[in-house]
C-alpha cells in the first residue's frame, strides 16, 4: 500500500474533472480525497502500487474532452492515512492562485436531447447545462470555481438538483451551474412600451412572434446581448442598420443547423467541423451567389450555430436564420446588463428577451476564417478566452497593453500568456472603462501582479496613457514597443519561434521609430530588436485621418505621384504643396484603399478597412498575371508608381485588375523577403498585420514564398490584426526584463 498525492494543473475546474476522477478511482480500487484548489486540483490516493501506476497512466488518456491537463506533479511515499472510500472535499483556497479557467462551452448533445424531451423535467428550460456544457468564464467572479463564486450563487439548488449534484453516476455530479425550472434563472420579455411578460415559455413565444413579424429583438445570451431580426426581411435589416448606425458593415447571422447554413453558403468539411465545435465561433464563409447582399457587401458572411439552449428554443423548427449582431452603438462595448439593455437599446430594439442570470464578464462572439484546416482569427473571444497561450522562458507578472484599434491586453504567469477577450477600439470612455475593468479581473482571477508594463510607441493611444499612468503610480518598468516589431514578435510567439525571422508586417497605421507612419514593412528581427530592411514608397495622406474614410484623397495622391492624368483638385493641391495636414504614410492598408477607389469599388468608407475588404471581394479567382514591380533605396522600398500607371492603363475588367494588383503585392513580398534572406541568411518568414486578413493573399502568398525556399508562419492562436499585438509586446518586454 502506498499514499500518492497528485497536484494537477490546467483547465480542470468546471469541466467535470472531479467526477471523472471519482469514477476512475473507483475503477482502480483506490481510496482517498479530491478538492479544487486555487491552483487546480489536489488528489490524495491510497492503494496498491500497481493500481496507482495504472491510474496515473489512464489519467491523461481518459480525461473529459473539455479538460486540458497541463501538468501532473506526483508526491510518492507519504505516510498512510487509512482512507476509506472517496470524498470530494470543500475547495482549498490557497494564498497563491495558479488555476486555469474554462471558456464558455456550447450546449452538449445530451442536454439538447433533454431540452427537447417532453418527459424530461428540464423540457424547454432555457438554462439547462451539465458538467460538459454551459457558462464558465462569463459567470465567474473568483476562483476556486465553485457555485458561490459564480452568478449562480444566488440560486440555491432544489432537492432534485441537489441529489444530482451529489450522485457520482449523474452527468451533473458537481456541475456548478446546475439548475432547473424550480430553482434556476428565468426569462422575461419586455416590449418597447415597457409591458412585461414573465415565464420562460410566454417570454420566448412573444420574442419569436415579434421576430416573425419583422421586428428587432434584443436577446441576452452568454457574454452579452445580441440584436436579432429575420434575414429574409431586408426592410427589417435596414431598420436595424439605421437604428444601430451601422450603414454598411456586415452583420453576422445565426442559423438553426448546418443544413440551413449550406443553403446560404459554401461549407467545406473543415468549416463544418469548426462551426459545430464546442467553441461555436462565427465562421466567415463564402456566400452562395446571389443573395445576402443586405447582410454583407463582400464575398463572405459570418455564420454561427446556436450555442445556448435559449438559442435552440428561439429557432425551434420554423426559423432558419437570424441576424445576430452585438448589441451596442458604434465604437462602444457590447451591452450585458438588463438595465443597461433597456436604457441603451431603447429606440433600437422593439422588444427585449432578458433573464436574471448575471453576466460577470462581457465576451463577444469569436470570429474567424478557416485557413489550413484551423481557425484563423479576426476576433478571439467567446469559446477561446481566457485559455492561455503556452510559451517557453517567459517571466511572470508582465502586462502588455496592446494598441488602440481592436484593443486587447495580455498578462503572463509561469509558462503562460493570457490574452484577453475582444475589447473593441479604445476611442471612448466606455471602452476604456471596460478595458481597465477586464485587466483588473484577469489580474485577480490568475493572481498576477504586474512588475513591468509594455505599450505601443504611439503617445496618443489610450492604452499608452493607461500604461504610463500606471507605471508611474506603481513604480513599474515601462517599455514602449514599436507597433510592427510587436506584430513580428506576436507571430513568433504564436508559432513558438525563438530565432530571428523576416517579418512581412502589413497594416494601415503604426508609429515608426523615425516619427513617421509605417504600415507596409519588411523587418528582420526577434524579441530583442529589429532592422527595418524594407518598406513601401510613402504616400501623403491628404487630410490625415480623413484619408482613411474619404478614399478619393488617397487615390488622388497615388495618381498624382504616378503621373496619371486626372482632373486637378485645387483643395488637395494646396494641401499637398504646403504639406498642410498631409503626413507621409507607408501603410499597406492605405494603398489598398487608394486602389479600391481608383477601380471604382469604394470612394467613401463607412468602417475601417472597407476599401480593402471590397477590393478582395471584387478579385477574379482565375487571374494569374501581375503588374511591373520596382524597388529603390535602403530600406528597400517597393515603388508602387509603376503598378498604379499599369493599372490605370489596363483595359481588363475590375475583377481581373483587382486580382492582378494583389498578385503584384504577393510577388513584391517574395522579392523583398528573398532579398532580406540573401543579406541576413534568415529563412523563416512570419506574416502579421491586419492586411493579412485578406484571404486572397493568404491562400497564395505562403505558397509562393515556400516555392522560393522560405519557411512561412502565420497566426494560429491569436489574431493577425492589432488584437494580437499585446502578445508580441509582452515577449519584447520579457526580453527587456531578462537583459537587465
Amino acid at each position: 500500500m502506498e499514499h500518492l498525492k497528485l497536484e494537477i494543473h490546467g483547465i480542470v475546474q468546471g469541466v467535470g474533472f472531479r467526477p471523472f476522477l471519482h469514477r476512475l478511482v473507483q475503477e482502480h480500487g483506490l481510496s482517498g480525497t479530491v478538492c479544487n484548489s486555487s491552483s487546480g486540483v489536489v488528489l490524495e490516493l491510497e492503494g496498491e502500487s500497481a493500481a496507482l501506476n495504472a491510474f496515473l497512466q489512464a489519467l491523461p488518456q481518459r480525461a473529459p474532452k473539455l479538460a486540458v491537463i497541463e501538468s501532473v506533479k506526483p508526491h510518492w511515499g507519504l505516510p498512510l492515512e487509512g482512507y476509506t472510500g472517496f470524498r470530494i472535499l470543500p475547495s482549498l483556497v490557497e494564498r497563491e492562485r495558479n488555476t486555469l479557467i474554462s471558456p464558455d462551452v456550447c450546449l452538449c448533445e445530451d442536454c439538447k436531447r433533454e431540452l427537447l424531451d417532453p418527459k424530461d423535467r428540464r423540457y424547454r428550460y432555457p438554462f439547462i447545462n451539465c458538467t460538459n456544457c454551459g457558462p464558465r468564464f462569463t459567470i465567474i467572479r473568483d476562483v476556486p470555481y465553485d457555485r458561490p463564486t459564480t452568478s449562480m450563487g444566488r440560486f440555491p439548488m432544489c432537492p432534485d438538483c441537489e441529489r444530482e449534484y451529489h450522485d457520482i453516476e449523474n452527468r451533473r455530479y458537481h456541475a456548478q451551474p446546475d439548475c432547473c425550472p424550480v430553482c434556476g434563472p428565468h426569462l422575461w420579455f419586455q416590449d418597447a412600451q415597457g409591458r412585461r411578460t414573465d415565464g420562460d415559455e410566454a417570454a420566448l413565444e412573444r420574442a419569436r412572434a415579434m421576430l416573425k413579424r419583422g421586428k428587432i429583438v434584443a436577446v441576452k445570451g452568454l457574454g452579452g446581448v445580441h440584436l436579432a431580426c429575420g434575414i429574409d426581411d431586408p426592410a427589417a435589416v435596414q431598420r436595424l442598420r439605421q437604428r444601430k448606425q451601422r450603414d454598411e458593415k456586415p452583420f453576422a447571422i445565426m442559423c438553426r443547423d448546418l443544413d440551413c447554413v449550406r443553403k446560404l453558403c459554401d461549407v467545406s468539411d473543415d468549416e463544418a467541423r469548426i462551426l459545430e465545435s464546442w467553441q461555436r465561433p462565427i465562421v466567415l464563409l463564402k456566400k452562395k451567389a446571389p443573395g445576402l447582399w443586405h447582410l454583407s457587401e463582400n464575398g463572405f458572411v459570418g455564420v454561427m450555430l446556436p450555442y445556448t439552449p435559449l438559442h435552440v428554443l428561439l429557432f425551434a423548427d420554423d426559423i432558419d436564420a437570424l441576424v445576430m449582431t452585438s448589441a451596442n452603438l458604434s465604437d462602444t462595448p457590447i451591452v450585458y446588463k438588463n438595465g443597461e439593455a433597456l436604457e441603451r437599446l431603447s429606440g433600437i430594439a422593439d422588444g427585449f428577451l432578458l433573464h436574471d442570470r448575471e453576466i460577470q464578464t462581457r465576451c463577444d462572439d469569436s470570429l474567424c476564417w478557416v485557413l489550413d484546416g484551423k481557425e484563423y482569427f479576426a476576433r478571439r473571444s467567446r469559446g477561446y478566452a481566457p485559455y492561455p497561450v503556452r510559451l517557453a522562458r517567459v517571466q511572470s507578472n508582465l502586462l502588455a497593453c496592446g494598441a488602440e484599434q481592436k484593443a486587447g491586453f495580455c498578462l503572463s504567469k509561469g509558462d503562460y500568456a493570457f490574452p484577453s477577450q475582444h475589447i473593441g477600439d479604445l476611442k471612448n470612455f466606455e471602452t476604456l472603462q471596460n478595458y481597465e475593468q477586464q485587466i483588473a479581473h484577469f489580474e485577480r482571477l490568475f493572481d498576477i501582479h504586474p512588475a513591468a508594463i509594455a505599450c505601443d510607441l504611439h503617445p496618443d493611444y489610450l492604452s499608452t496613457a493607461y500604461a504610463k499612468e500606471r507605471s508611474e503610480r506603481e513604480g513599474l518598468k515601462l517599455v514602449q514597443v514599436q507597433h510592427h516589431h510587436a506584430h513580428l514578435a506576436s507571430c513568433m510567439a504564436d508559432n513558438g519561434l525563438q530565432e530571428p525571422v523576416i517579418g512581412l508586417i502589413w497594416d494601415g497605421t503604426g508609429l515608426g521609430t523615425d516619427g513617421t507612419v509605417w504600415g507596409g514593412e519588411c523587418l528582420v528581427g526577434d524579441y530583442a530588436g529589429f532592422e527595418r530592411f524594407g518598406s513601401i514608397r510613402p504616400m501623403a495622406l491628404c487630410g490625415g485621418d480623413l484619408a482613411t474614410k474619404e478614399l478619393d484623397r488617397v487615390a488622388y495622391v497615388l495618381r498624382r505621384e504616378a503621373g496619371v492624368e486626372q482632373e486637378e483638385n485645387p483643395l488637395f493641391e494646396r494641401m499637398l504643396k504646403s504639406a498642410l495636414n498631409c503626413p507621409d504614410s507607408s501603410g499597406m492598408g492605405r494603398l489598398f484603399d487608394g486602389v479600391a477607389c481608383i477601380l471604382g469599388i469604394k470612394t467613401l468608407a463607412s468602417y475601417e478597412g472597407q476599401g480593402a475588404v471590397l477590393l478582395e471581394a471584387a478579385a477574379a479567382e482565375d487571374e494569374a498575371g501581375c503588374y511591373p514591380i520596382d524597388f529603390y533605396g535602403a530600406p528597400l522600398r517597393f515603388d508602387w508608381r509603376p503598378i498604379i500607371r499599369a493599372l490605370c492603363e489596363d483595359k481588363a475588367d475590375t475583377a481581373h485588375k483587382a486580382a492582378k494588383f494583389m498578385n503584384s503585392l504577393a510577388r513584391m513580398a517574395c522579392e523583398q523577403a528573398e532579398a532580406a534572406s540573401r543579406k541576413t541568411g534568415v529563412t523563416d518568414v512570419v506574416l502579421s498585420g491586419g492586411s493579412f486578413q485578406n484571404l486572397y493573399l493568404m491562400r497564395r502568398l505562403p505558397a509562393v514564398l515556400r516555392a522560393r525556399g522560405l519557411t512561412v508562419y502565420h497566426h494560429r492562436r491569436v489574431s493577425c490584426n492589432d488584437e494580437g499585438i499585446a502578445l508580441g509586446q509582452m515577449m519584447i518586454l520579457n526580453e527587456a526584463v531578462k537583459s537587465e
